[in-house]
Order: structure tokens, then sequence, then C-alpha cells
């Protein structure tokens, strides 16, 4: 099985390289000139895709080829002051920049809206809103250039103390979406409600990809979900999906999300590092019917985290390292 490992949008390698600052609701109030206060806002942003230029060079120099771009990239996009603002048209050629280097140099890429876009929500406002960040997020890709193998990746979202009618709400809310929104969802199960059985049977039913959180899956399971008879049929969720950006479309490998807990007690929160022990024990369980796996590694400590890893399997009996980025298990 090859093994590909990515980060999450900041660096602790590269000094000075933020793909998001942003600027306040209070300071872009404070600021009388509305037209100078938005023209400011768009120079961050473009500001904000040139340091993610900037990380995806340093990527390639280490044979980096997963990478989660920042939500954070146009700063106060969506927020209720800026009701009908959309960057996009300014800040054309930076997205293109970084589409064209993505797909110049076979990268996987993708985002992850935060925990306010939520589809299970029983709330009409919360899920527009859910709704309008999707539709931006999907933008963003398209403004790139990107096809629908770059991916956003969410949760389910919450209960609100009945899970099956959220389960319910989920899928309908789901129905409606824009197709081309659609097209570009995975599902990832999570650390306090849905789980990684629940969440596959979603994207079974929604028909979208699943994205297995090996962390959240160790602090929130069914004692009966075992791993390795789940991962064939959340392997199966990704059949039919293309590396459509990349040069002769190959078939787009499942991902996965990796941490390690924080600590005894705080087992839900993410350790600087990664422990490799664990990982290599699921690897191995999976090795034997899983070609190629992409791994995006949510450490505190990002590329950091990721060169710890590889100089940690290093001489692992069954580990080929192939490059300063990925490995081969053997099964």
């Amino acid at each position: 099985m090859i093994v590909r490992f990515g980060y999450v949008a900041m660096s602790t390698e590269v000094k000075n390289a933020s793909p998001s600052k942003t600027m306040t609701a209070t300071v872009f109030g404070q600021i009388r000139d509305r037209e100078a206060a938005v023209r400011k806002l768009e120079r961050i942003g473009a500001e904000n895709l040139h340091n993610t230029l900037r990380l995806l060079r340093h990527n390639r120099a280490y044979d980096i080829k997963l990478y989660r771009l920042s939500s954070k990239l146009i700063p106060l996009l969506g927020h209720d002051m800026l009701e009908g603002w959309d960057p996009i048209p300014a800040l054309r050629d930076d997205f293109k920049e970084v589409g064209d280097y993505v797909k110049l140099h076979g990268m996987r890429t993708s985002f992850h809206p935060d925990h306010f876009t939520v589809l299970s929500t029983p709330r009409k406002d919360v899920l527009l809103k859910s709704y309008a960040d999707l539709q931006r997020h999907c933008a963003m890709l398209e403004a790139m250039g990107l096809g629908e193998d770059a991916k956003c990746n969410i949760h389910v979202g919450g209960t609100y103390g009945d899970k099956p009618k959220a389960r319910k709400r989920f899928q309908a809310h789901f129905a409606n979406l824009d197709e081309t929104v659609q097209r570009r969802l995975t599902l990832e199960n999570d650390d306090k409600t849905f789980t990684a059985r629940e969440t596959l049977e979603i994207c079974e039913q929604v028909g979208v990809p699943m994205v297995l959180d090996i962390h959240h899956h160790q602090v929130n399971r069914e004692e009966e979900d075992n791993i390795r008879d789940l991962w064939p049929h959340i392997y199966q969720t990704w059949k039919g999906q293309r590396a459509v950006s990349l040069p002769g479309e190959p078939v787009l490998p499942p991902k996965i999300h990796v941490s390690s807990p924080k600590t005894e007690k705080d087992i839900r929160s993410h350790a600087d590092y990664v422990e490799a022990g664990p990982l290599l024990d699921f690897f191995r369980t999976i090795a034997d019917f899983t070609p190629e796996l992409d791994v995006m590694i949510e450490a505190k400590m990002k590329d950091g985290a990721l060169f710890r890893l590889m100089k940690d399997l290093e001489g692992t009996e069954g580990v080929e390292i192939l490059s300063e980025a990925s490995v081969k298990i053997k099964a």
C-alpha cells in the first residue's frame, strides 16, 4: 500500500507565511470609507493566497502532495457586514495562480469548513448560512480551476437531542444543495455525535465519499465497530472518484485523518505530533486490500509533525520510505 502524507493549512517550518491573516469586524466597522475597507480586505486576501503559494512551493520541495487549504483565505467572507460582497473577481488572478501550481505539480487539495457549517441543524437561519458557506468554498475551488477531486469535508453535525431526526434532516438538507456542491462534499465521523458506522451509512445513502478520522473513531464508537470490518465499506464510497485535476485522470485514493490524543485525560484534543505505532497498526490492518491511501495529519505541529512521523517510520519493519512524505506499507 502506498501512503502519502499531508498537513493542514499552516506551516511550522516556513516562517511569516500565514494563509489566514485577517481583519476583525470591529476594525472593519471603524473604517469610515467602506470602499477603502473592502479594498483592504482584498489586499489581505491576496497576501493569504500568495502565502498559500509559498506553502505549496515548500510542499513541492519535500514532495508533499496532500494539503488542506485554509478556510480563512478571505477575511470576513460571509460576515453579515459584507452581505453581497464577492471578492473573487478582484482576486481571480491570485486564485488562478494557486490552482495552476496545484495542477502543474499533481497536488491534492481540500477545504474543511468550520463547525458552524452544519446540515443537520433544525434552524433555518443556520442552514441558509451553511448553504452559503459551502457555496463560497466551492466558488474558491472553481476560481482556482480545480476539478471536483478538490473536496469540501464536513461533519454530519449535531444531534440536537434526537439523532434519528438529525440524520433525516441532514439527508433532506443535503438533497437541496446545488449538485456542484454535492459532488465536492465528503463526510467525516466526529468525536462526540455521529460515529464512523453512522457516518458511513449516511455516506452510502446520499452518495458521497467518507473520510475516516481514526482519532475520532477511537473516542466515539460502539464496542462492536471493528475498523477492519468498516474499512472495505468506507473504501467503497470512493469508488468512481477521479482525480480530474491531474493528468490522465487517475483514480482518487481514499483519504483519512490522523492525530493522537493530547493526554490520557484530554483524549479528544490533538497532540503536537502523531504516534507512529497505532497508525502503523491501522495501516497493516488495511494494507492487503488498499492499494493507495492519502493521510491528512491534524497534529498541532502541522508539517513539523509530518517530518517527525517520517523520521519515526525510518527503519521500521515492513515500511519502505519512498519520498520525504510517502511510504510503502507491506501487508
